[in-house]
Order: C-alpha cells, then structure tokens, then sequence
C-alpha cells in the first residue's frame, strides 16, 4: 500500500495544500454530517461555494468512491426534487488497534463510521518484549485486514492506541507503565510491517473518541476509562483536546496519597493503585490470574456479580472507588467546566455502584455543581472501544482531506 497521512491528529482543510483540496474537504464534510438528506444544492447552501462548484466537487467525489447517490433530497418551493447524497459504506474503511497489557483488539469501520469487524485476543503481555506484543498485534491486523478486502473493502489507513503516556511528535510511547514500556518507537515499527503510515495516540484519548452521538452533537465531556491503569479522554466541543506534546489526560497518576503504594510510573499514591482494574480485583478478592485470561469486561462482570450477591467486601471496595474517583473526577471537573462525564473501561460495567459516590463527590466539590452539575452515565462502548475510536479517527482523516484518496 502507498504511504498514506498521519491520522494521530486530522487537518483542518483551510490547511489543505490546494483549493481544490480545501473545497473537496468541505463537501465531504456537508455530506458526512448530513448523510442522505443533502443534495449539491444544499452543499453549497451550506458551504458558499458556487452552485457549478458544488456540482463538479461532487462529481468528483463520487467518481473517486467515497459519496453516492441515494434518492431525493428534501426540497423548498416547486421544482424537480433534488439528488440526496451519502458518504459510501463499501469503499474505504479504517483500521484501529488497541494494544493493552491483559488483550489486543482489532476494529474496522467504514466511511460511515459503520463497524465492519471487531475481535478481541485475550493475551497476558506481561514480561514480553514491545516487539513481540507487537507482532501479537500485527497478526491480528492482517487478520482484520483479509476480512475487509473479502468484504470489498478498501483500507485507507491504520491507526493504534496504546496505555501510557505517547508522544506525537516522534510517535513513540514515551512511558507505559501497564506494559513495562519506554521510549518504544511504535509507529515506526507498525509502519515497517504495515507499508503505510500509522497514527498513534493513548487508548483514553481514542477510546473517548468512540462516543459518536456526543461527537456529533459538539459536546464536552470528560471520558474516564478504568483498565489496568487509569485514564481521562478531553473532549472539548467535540474535538479531543491532547496538549502539547499528546500527554493530557494522565489522571492514573494523580496523586491521592503521597504515601501510598508505589506505582509503575515511579511515583507513589497515584490513583490507578487505588481504583484500577487489578487494585480493584485484588481488593474484592477476584483472583489476579483471571486478569490475564480475560479481558478488563469479563473480570469487570465477576465484581459486578458479587456486588449483585450483596457481597459486603465488594460492596465496600466499589463505595470507595466511587469515592476516589469522585474526587478526582470533581478536581477535573473544576479545572475543565464540561457538560458530560463518561465512564468507561470497567467503570461502565460497574457504574451502577460507582456512580452514585461519583455524583454525591462531584455535588460537593465541584463549585459549579449548584448551577450546572454535569450528566455522569457509563459509555457506548466496553473493551471496544479503543480501537473503535481509533479506526474512526482513520475515517475522519479521509473525510477532513479527501484528496490523496480519489486518485486511487
């Protein structure tokens, strides 16, 4: 496959190298965020571009695979109905990867978004090399990509998400403590057995990016996802804010007590030893080996079980969980203002018992909880999700700069 653009981060097309570019850029983005209900009219209704323009930018679009033509368009006043337009589900499609310490996960989706396959390896990476866990996981994308081409799929780029900390500038995982990784040069090894260009970002922000409904809508939320560590997804009116450098979000590390536990990353009392997966499992007395034969979802569902039980220790572990974690989530909440908290990893399996703590902290401490106090609900999506968000943030490179793709 030819070299193909980074999908860590998508370009704004004002950015494009061309007009023709930038224009493409914007019908395609009309049509992805009105898919079968706006015609070439419509587009440039919605964009300025000239009426001809708006024609030939479709044309070209459709020649090149990625819209097609799907009915009639509603239409104001007499006249004949207008064409409605609809980005194609059975030509390009993203792959995403998500590699974590306890399974590998393999996603693909369509330019609609649309999952196309999903599967999920359950596979104890603990005392392996980066090389070897990561060809665990080039063998599940090869996988996922033979399923794509036998359904006629075109992939169009790849994207991974790892636990830890990730640099965008060199794309490199700078430190993962869950994996025993530093300074790994990820998306150069990927792109070696791959033969194209690779995006790379932590599995919070990615996950956080598979929350469709509040993408589409421009919300802001803050995504929590409880795995072996602890991370936080910051969305911001529907983009995923990552900092400089890619490093935002690192909430596992906050300190909650600076005598406690010592912690992967060096550190001691940082939050990821009191509510992750595994302190959780130890906690409640679920046996640590299971955390390496199933993934966070299945050993999530036994704690859940004997919390159902009205099991007095589980009880106990996910009151204070919930505690810690409101906590921590309303010292967030106070720096960020956002409108939605989103829980995720085995937080969403969990949430029944966390959330009510989780509410009754961010009530108490987040200073504008009087007046605005922000939904908390259990995510779309389970271990998933990942690498659902990022085979979709594939998708939404292609559709933020269309050009590379219509010459092929």
């Amino acid at each position: 496959m030819s070299p193909v653009p980074s999908f860590a981060t998508h370009r704004h097309p004002a950015l494009s190298s061309s007009t023709r570019g930038h224009n493409l850029a914007l019908a395609l983005r009309c049509v992805a965020a009105n898919s079968g209900t706006v015609s070439r009219a419509g587009i440039s209704a919605s964009t300025g571009l000239t009426r001809s323009t708006a024609s030939s930018l479709v044309d070209e679009l459709i020649a090149g695979g990625l819209v097609r033509e799907v009915g009639s368009a509603a239409r104001a006043g007499v006249g004949r109905p207008a064409t409605a337009l609809a980005l194609r589900p059975d030509g390009s499609a993203g792959l995403g990867l998500d590699i974590q310490v306890d399974y590998v996960a393999a996603c693909v989706v369509d330019l609609t978004g649309a999952v196309r396959y999903q599967h999920i390896v359950a596979q104890d990476q603990r005392g392996h090399g980066a090389q070897e866990v990561l060809d665990r996981a080039i063998g599940l994308a090869r996988r996922a990509t033979a399923a794509a081409q036998a359904a006629g799929l075109r992939l169009c780029g790849s994207a991974a998400s790892v636990p830890g900390i990730v640099n965008l500038i060199d794309g490199t995982v700078a430190l993962s403590p869950t994996l025993g990784w530093q300074d790994v040069p990820v998306v150069m090894m990927l792109e070696q057995a791959f033969g194209h260009r690779v995006g790379l970002d932590n599995d919070t922000n990615f996950a956080a990016l598979s929350e469709e409904n509040l993408l589409k809508a421009g919300r802001s939320y803050l995504y929590v996802r409880g795995q072996v560590g602890v991370g936080a997804g910051v969305v911001i009116e529907g983009e995923l804010y990552r900092g400089r450098h890619g490093w935002s979000g690192e909430i596992g590390h906050q300190n909650v007590d600076a005598d406690g536990p010592v912690c992967g990353c060096g550190r001691h009392g940082c939050l990821e030893q009191y509510v992750g997966h595994e302190a959780i499992l130890r906690a409640v007395g679920v046996s640590s080996a299971a955390s390496t034969t199933f993934t966070g979802d299945a050993t999530a569902v036994q704690v859940r079980r004997r919390a159902d039980d009205g099991d007095p220790i589980a009880l106990a572990v996910l009151t204070e969980a919930g505690t810690t974690l409101g906590r921590v989530i309303a010292d967030c909440l106070n720096l960020l203002d956002v409108d939605h908290v989103v829980l995720g990893g085995i937080y969403r399996e969990l949430a029944p018992w966390l959330q009510p703590d989780i509410e009754r902290l961010v009530a108490a401490r987040f200073v504008g909880a009087r007046w605005s106090s922000p939904t908390i609900a259990e995510a779309a999506y389970g271990d998933e999700a990942a690498a659902l968000g990022a085979a979709r943030s594939v998708i939404r490179g292609v559709i933020n700069d269309p050009l590379p793709w219509l010459s092929r």
